[in-house]
């Protein structure tokens, strides 16, 4: 099976700015994948790229087998760009502005597909507004409608969120889970990493334009951070062999770091035995924020166990 994303050895420089550095990676047909990286790493430049809205220095892009530059026509056809920048024409209505996508993918009849996606974007009320009348919010949802409304079977979303309330997000996710059921490939950009972890089931990250991570989402949770059992004392201090590995939190909680649930019973033993006493606790399962900081810290850490693109 045709990948729907195929990115190979590709450099981009603006100027002295090495801004994507010999990027390797490969998105599967139906896959709900993450690219993440700080602000500046090169993701941006790499779905510009993808789109044909920038052109490589080097290597090659491919959308569902379509090269991005010999095959322009079909490459664009078949992915779908929702950019981090709101970006509209004031002077038509949001049926007209989709109504006007639609025909730059020689789509003239295109009204009922128009039509599910302004109801299932909340967006059926605004349908005869003017885009500059809308919110940021509903301008957003426009942007996506955009993006969607050729049918594309790769979906790539930059920063969707970003700025958004609750309403809109738990819309809009709503309507690309059950994109991603149906088989399209959604490649997401987020700072929001939670929804990164609930969402993607494979993760790439960038930093300062080269691949430093690419692997399940599962085995970077298990590979690069663990559990915490974070406790408060009211009397007596850690023990040597635990306070050890302890680490204490703003709130004065002590975090000490455990491999499997079996290990808080130890704990509890060995504080009891140092006459300590717990004013509460908790267990904190793993969470991508700590291995992306984890990673961007070190970038040289997963190198060895990153899966291979």
């Amino acid at each position: 099976m045709v990948a729907a994303v195929q990115v190979r050895d590709v450099g981009k420089s603006f100027g002295a700015t090495r801004a994507l550095d010999g990027v390797s990676l490969t998105v599967g047909q139906g896959e709900f994948f993450a690219l993440l990286g700080p602000n500046g790493a090169g993701k941006t430049t790499l779905i510009s790229a993808l789109g044909g809205l920038a052109r490589a220095d080097a290597g090659t892009l491919s959308v569902m087998g379509f090269d991005v530059r010999a095959q322009y026509r079909q490459a664009r056809r078949s992915v779908g760009i929702v950019p981090q920048e709101i970006v509209f024409d004031p002077f038509f209505s949001v049926r007209e502005t989709l109504a006007f996508q639609s025909g730059y993918f020689g789509m003239t009849k295109n009204g009922a597909w128009i039509d599910e996606l302004l109801e299932r974007l909340a967006l059926t009320s605004k349908a005869d507004a003017n885009m500059r009348s809308l919110s940021g919010g509903m301008k957003r949802r426009v942007m996506v409608a955009q993006a969607l409304v050729h049918r594309p079977p790769v979906i790539v979303l930059d920063e969707p969120t970003a700025g958004v309330d609750v309403e809109l997000r738990q819309t809009l996710w709503k309507f690309i889970r059950e994109l991603n059921k149906a088989g399209h490939t959604i490649v997401l950009t987020t700072h929001y990493l939670e929804e990164a972890e609930q969402l993607c089931t494979r993760i790439a990250m960038l930093k300062a334009g080269r691949l430093v991570a690419l692997d399940t989402t599962a085995n970077l949770l298990a590979a690069f951070s663990r559990r915490v059992l974070r406790l408060r004392l009211v009397s007596g201090s850690l023990p040597p062999g635990i306070a050890a590995s302890a680490q204490l939190d703003p709130t004065g909680r002590h975090m000490v770091p455990i491999d499997d649930f079996s290990q808080v019973a130890d704990v509890l033993v060995a504080l009891k035995a140092a006459g300590a006493a717990i004013a509460d606790m908790e267990v904190t399962e793993p969470d991508l924020e700590d291995v992306f900081l984890k990673i961007m810290r070190h970038e040289d850490a997963p190198a060895a166990g990153r899966a291979p693109p």
